[in-house]
């Protein structure tokens, strides 16, 4: 049973979409799907998720979505140009016009310094193709509480992007 702010968030995602007529894509790494199961909970949404790509690994992000390994090496997965890639990728391999990306370190291991547990980068590509951009410093909040909130603020974004 997902929270009930994220189950109201997913259906206003979905009633906003049909409404508007745009098709929507999820591309996630460390909330591994979550976004799009939020979504797929909402009675109709058959109508207005085309797709979700779940691209955890690198390899995955480069042959799924298109995103460059120059990328990946010059600024790592965690990345406000690779999370832009990904969105982007989304959008271009499926037949959604509007995209949410959401690539981060939800711990409890795997941060860096520069890279801290805790830090997501989202992307939401609208139907007009503009990139919107978020950064957030959760913190060491546990990976559970990293990915819930990561959903909620990747559902706000992809709200925005489809009511645009």
């Amino acid at each position: 049973m997902l929270p009930q702010d994220i189950e109201d968030l997913a259906a206003a995602v979905v009633e906003a979409a049909a409404r508007t007529g745009v098709m929507v894509a999820t591309a996630e790494s460390c909330t591994g799907g979550l976004v799009a199961a939020a979504l797929t909970s909402v009675a109709g949404s058959s109508a207005v998720l085309d797709r979700g790509f779940v691209t955890y690994s690198n390899e995955a992000k480069m042959e799924m979505l298109d995103v460059s390994g120059d990328l990946l090496v010059r600024f790592g997965a965690v990345s406000a140009p690779v999370a832009r890639a990904m969105a982007l990728g989304a959008v271009n391999h499926s037949r959604a016009a509007t995209a949410v990306a959401i690539t981060g370190v939800a711990g409890p291991g795997g941060g860096s310094a520069d890279k801290p547990v805790g830090l997501v980068h989202f992307a939401a590509v609208g139907p007009d193709g503009a990139v919107a951009h978020v950064e957030r410093r959760f913190g060491d909040i546990g990976r559970d509480a990293v990915r819930e909130e990561s959903v909620r603020l990747a559902l706000g974004l992809l709200l925005t992007a489809v009511a645009a």
